[in-house]
């Protein structure tokens, strides 16, 4: 948890107000386009989130940039969830990533490379990090039982925090917080976001004791806190194209 021995200074400005994309207004035809299939279009996946979730992630390449994050919530079955992630829940949020989560019975079961790039997600319900905003605890504690033996792979497509206006260069692997040292989330992040849902964090941790912790967490996922920092990033580089073969 966040404490007087935070790892980072002040919040950047990028990090109080997002940037928003260069364009202009929304057409009167756009808006008929809007109106039209919100009445016609069955947009049957977007009907399927069933709830809203905030927390806190961290680049995997670089543990001092952390970033509040709104997980849309989307249930498949009961091992498998998937999130469209907003940097906040207001009208104009970004979207800037998705997050795949999984039970530990399904991650057991990927390649130990594969399990790399994973995180687990233990740490943030017990911490009260997890919040479902404006719902009781007592009414998400079910769903945050559940969440706390799963773990996530989360790419973050739109690095607002950086001042990008627009999506720019390859998708970074997020990482969850942790209790110590350089994972830990910053006082400054955690103090604007309680204010916002006018929540107490340190109260929300002491209310979740009961929850039960998984017996182990399996460590190839968190991989930085079991080798020396060591993280992931993706790069882009040129390749051969494969080409369909030519009619004959």
């Amino acid at each position: 948890m966040a404490s007087s021995d935070k790892p980072a200074g002040p919040l950047k400005q990028s990090e109080l107000e997002p940037p928003q994309p260069p364009g202009g207004s929304v057409s009167v035809g756009q808006e008929m386009l809007s109106k039209g299939s919100s009445m016609l279009q069955s947009l049957n996946p977007l009907k399927q989130i069933s709830h809203h979730a905030c927390t806190f992630a961290l680049y995997a390449h670089d543990l001092s940039r952390q970033i509040e994050t709104h997980h849309y919530v989307s249930r498949l079955n009961q091992d498998f969830l998937q999130c469209a992630v907003y940097d906040s829940d207001t009208n104009n949020a970004h979207l800037i990533g998705i997050e795949y989560i999984v039970s530990d019975r399904i991650f057991e079961t990927l390649s130990p490379d594969e399990q790399k790039l994973w995180h687990s997600h233990a740490y943030e319900v017990k911490s009260g990090l997890m919040v479902h905003p404006r719902i009781p605890e007592m009414v998400a504690k079910p769903e945050l039982e559940n969440i706390a033996k799963t773990y996530g792979k989360f790419w973050c497509t739109w690095q607002v925090d950086r001042g990008d206006k627009l999506p720019m260069g390859a998708p970074a692997l997020m990482m969850s917080p942790q209790a110590t040292g350089v994972g830990m989330v910053r006082e400054e992040l955690l103090q604007k976001r309680d204010e916002y849902y006018n929540i107490c964090t340190h109260a929300i941790k002491g209310s979740r004791v009961e929850i039960e912790e998984p017996e182990w967490i399996n460590p190839q996922a968190d991989y930085w806190k079991q080798h020396d920092g060591k993280g992931f990033a993706i790069d882009i580089v040129p390749t051969d194209m494969k080409l369909r073969a030519p009619f004959p």
